[in-house]
């Protein structure tokens, strides 16, 4: 059965939550995506689902306080016609590294982040946001490790490729692969302005539900 490239074709915002209590019901199958203040987390997750505003947008780091809930619908065309859908959520984690904020709402902060992480029954894949200007920083490498402890599934996304030539993206992106040990399957770069690699992120993250799924 021959299949077409899956799309997002329908996005919305549905909770945001401190406590477990609060999350979404129904639940659905999660990805997640987390990374430092001003990675361009915002920015990617509104090119991803094609929706401006979806994410607010902020040139102030730490913007996002709360665990934020989307529900995104994806399809994708059948070759002996009709379509074949998939609701999930997308899971806007608060930024590590955060700046102009006290160590007590640091430390709550990153208390029901790790308690998400490591307590979701369906989070299927973490998605995590690294700018690929600069080596990796200790809280890069401290986030990757403590999500591998957790034996979740991790796509590492260097964001804003588009700052580089070519080469230069070309050189830090094998550097990433080497100081965090990836294979290339792990590892891409995405520019949300210009949408590039959207079409293969969709792809790596519908084809990680639906292998969480089976």
């Amino acid at each position: 059965m021959s299949k077409g490239n899956w799309d997002i074709i329908h996005s919305k915002y549905v909770a945001s939550a401190v406590r477990a209590d609060q999350y979404p019901s129904p639940a659905l199958i999660e990805v997640a995506f987390i990374g430092r203040s001003n990675v361009g987390k915002s920015s990617l997750i509104n090119s991803l689902c094609r929706r401006n505003g979806l994410a607010r947008v902020s040139s102030t780091p730490g913007k996002t306080q709360t665990i934020n809930f989307y529900e995104l619908e994806a399809k994708r065309s059948l070759e002996e016609g009709g379509d074949e859908r998939a609701t999930f959520h997308l899971v806007d984690l608060p930024g590590y590294g955060f700046a102009r904020t006290n160590k007590g709402n640091k430390d709550q902060w990153s208390g029901f982040i790790s308690k998400y992480l490591s307590g979701s029954d369906n989070l299927a894949l973490v998605c995590q946001l690294i700018d690929i200007r600069h080596k990796p920083l200790d809280s890069d490498l401290e986030c990757y490790r403590w999500l591998q402890s957790c034996g979740l599934r991790i796509q590492v996304i260097l964001t804003k490729s588009d700052k580089l030539s070519k080469n230069a993206a070309m050189s830090q992106k094998a550097l990433f692969r080497r100081e965090l040990g990836l294979t290339d399957e792990q590892l891409m770069t995405y520019t949300s302005a210009q949408h590039t690699m959207r079409s293969e992120l969709i792809t790596r993250i519908m084809d990680t539900l639906q292998e969480y799924a089976e």
